[in-house]
């Protein structure tokens, strides 16, 4: 029953990601690409299909299929030479002057060679087994069926064959004009579907398979140099021109070209073996080149809505073998296992945290937190009590693994006897793990808070995003799950400032936005602690820049650097909140000293306080000095 990997550790990491700026999609994809655990990701398995590609690359020489034809028909013309020499003969002598003369070309000197009487038997089986060898290579490696017919040598199997390409070349062709061809389809694969075994189900699946072919063959070609591609162009013209098929070939790649040409841009690739490779053996090599191309891009994920869903399984076994399917596997669970158990959702295209994921966020923050703070700190220990004057609210919580309060017995045990009532069972009462309680305390001090954190470009830019966002879960998480009747807002601002769920807060994006609207996040900040006036209002603010933007008339207004009236008109908020008695403490990031001139202003203004912590300690700061406002030490 357990998943492959330990969910909430991934969803943490997955929650890193986010707070230091990514979305959720691209967080997932991060998480895949490096892996969780000791399981490898995405990215190691695209460094083990790089290896694999350079392993195909050493395995021979492209240009093998033109070196073993002039090989052979060195062989060829040795053996004819041998003849000639023991004939005393004018023929003979003519014979010996033609072959003399001969170019160096391969493809010329067969081409010149094709009326040739040869005198030696032998020798003339070697030249016709090049241009036979050469053709069948071509025909099966281009249709999967033809291995009897090319075996037998069969005249009626070939003129079968001359027919399939004409029927193909025309079927091809009415698609390609846009006419309705399921019939022709039909009719085609009922008297030519020897030739397919792979059984394609459509005009276009025949299409995909002939075009995947094709491709491999032009992006071997791209892959000589000019004279190799000449010379096996012309070799392969002329093979297939003795078996009367070079005007259908060539008409068959034309079709294809024009209803795939997307698939015929395979990036050319260098052959560093020494071993030649004939031309069946160079297509399939780029076969395996052009599977290693498209897992490479599907394992990338980069395509908006991709998953790994999309991954070729069988290519990555064939690629990689079984245990690189089996890492992908328990990568494509855990993908489905985030959604399945509610971390993730999808909104269209997009992908989103849960708010029960930004459960499992602010309280692993949380806890990293008050490891930190100093246990003998009062109000700065991980205190487990809902409330500390543990006065009932009439409400329950569910009991959780690690829970320190006592749980109340009488409901829970009312809890399992409504639910064997519900379910009809008459029997004995027995308990299950849904049915514990403790029961919810407040206490007696509430407080209204207030968190004013900069979204600034510059919080990006120095580093200070994801400590920022993690204060924020941090402190949303203490105050849902321990001060409850606390009231919380967290306002972000830069040009402007705008009220932010923690799960909004979670998912927000840097805005290459200039601007530091401070006064219209505690205008907002006021609005807030004004509508709880029975609690304890503070106002916490995370900086690392002075204020360039106030409203004017409702609007925005940047300038840089700060405007007189920019200054009066924050300031003149810092006044309000203080006759209003709020307990207004600033978080300084940064050291610029214009800043820390102001900030230490504004809080001498308002009887506040100016922390300075470093990026690590900040969470720390931020919650220690909560705990302290809401319980009236300032």
């Amino acid at each position: 029953m357990a998943p492959p990997y330990d969910v909430r550790a991934a969803v943490e990491d997955l929650g890193k990601n986010m707070l230091a700026g990514s979305n959720a999609r691209d967080a997932l994809r991060e998480l895949l690409q490096r892996g969780v655990g000791d399981r490898p990701g995405l990215a190691q398995l695209r460094e083990q299909l790089r290896r694999r590609r350079e392993e195909l690359r050493r395995r021979g020489n492209l240009g093998g299929a033109v070196d073993r034809a002039r090989g052979q028909l060195d062989q060829a013309l040795a053996l004819e030479r041998d003849q000639l020499a023991r004939e005393d003969t004018e023929d003979a002598r003519f014979a010996e002057l033609e072959l003399d003369t001969l170019p160096d070309s391969v493809a010329q000197a067969m081409q010149s060679l094709t009326n040739y009487a040869w005198h030696s038997p032998e020798a003339k089986e070697l030249y016709d087994q090049i241009n036979a060898g050469l053709r069948d290579e071509i025909l099966n490696h281009q249709f999967d069926g033809l291995k009897d017919a090319l075996q037998n040598r069969d005249p009626q199997q070939m003129q079968a064959l001359q027919e399939m390409m004409q029927d193909l070349n025309e079927l091809l062709s009415a698609h390609a004009r846009g006419e309705d061809t399921d019939e022709q389809f039909a009719d085609f694969m009922d008297k030519h579907g020897d030739y397919f075994p792979d059984d394609p189900k459509n005009v276009d699946e025949l299409i995909d398979q002939l075009a995947q072919r094709q491709a491999e063959t032009e992006r071997l070609l791209r892959s000589l140099s000019p004279e190799q591609r000449a010379e096996l162009m012309s070799l392969m013209q002329q093979a297939l021109q003795d078996a009367g098929l070079a005007e259908q070939m060539e008409q068959l790649g034309k079709n294809l070209q024009s209803l795939r040409p997307g698939m015929m841009r395979g990036r050319p690739i260098e052959g560093t073996g020494d071993e030649p490779l004939g031309y069946g053996e160079a297509t399939g090599m780029m076969g395996e080149l052009s599977d290693i191309d498209a897992l490479e891009q599907q394992l990338s994920q980069q395509h908006m809505g991709s998953t790994l869903d999309d991954v070729d399984v069988d290519a990555l076994e064939r690629q990689l073998g079984s245990q690189a399917t089996a890492h992908l596997r328990a990568l494509r669970e855990l993908e489905q296992e985030l959604e399945r158990q509610g971390w993730l959702r999808r909104d269209g295209s997009a992908l989103k945290l849960t708010p029960k994921a930004l459960r499992q966020l602010g309280e692993a923050t949380l806890r990293r937190i008050f490891a930190d703070l100093e246990a003998g700190r009062a109000g700065d220990h991980d205190d487990q009590r809902v409330g500390a004057a543990d006065e009932r609210t009439g409400a329950y919580l569910p009991w959780t693994f690690g829970t320190e309060q006592p749980i109340d017995a009488v409901r829970t045990v009312t809890n399992s006897v409504l639910r064997r009532a519900g379910s009809g069972d008459d029997g004995g009462p027995r308990l299950h793990v849904d049915d514990f309680v403790i029961a919810e305390t407040e206490r007696r001090t509430q407080a209204a808070v207030a968190l004013c954190v900069d979204l600034s470009f510059s919080m990006v830019q120095q580093e200070r995003w994801e400590p920022m966002k993690q204060t924020a879960l941090a402190l949303a998480h203490l105050i849902e799950t321990r001060y409850r009747q606390d009231a919380l807002e967290i306002i972000g601002f830069n040009l402007m400032a705008r009220r932010l769920s923690a799960l909004e807060l979670a998912e927000i994006e840097p805005e290459w936005v200039q601007g530091t609207n401070l006064e219209h996040a505690l205008v907002l900040a006021g609005r807030h602690v004004r509508r709880h006036p029975e609690a304890e209002p503070i106002i916490l603010v995370v900086t690392d820049g002075e204020p360039t933007a106030h409203l004017v008339n409702g609007e925005p207004w940047f300038e840089y650097p700060p405007s007189p009236d920019c200054v009066r008109s924050t300031v003149a908020q810092v006044d309000a909140l203080a006759r209003y008695g709020v307990t207004l403490n600033i978080f300084r990031l940064g050291s610029d000293p214009g800043l820390e001139r102001f900030i230490d202003a504004l809080a001498r203004r308002a009887g506040g306080r100016v922390l300075a912590p470093s990026l690590e300690h900040l969470g720390q700061y931020v919650v220690s000095d909560y705990l302290r406002a809401r319980t009236g030490r300032r």
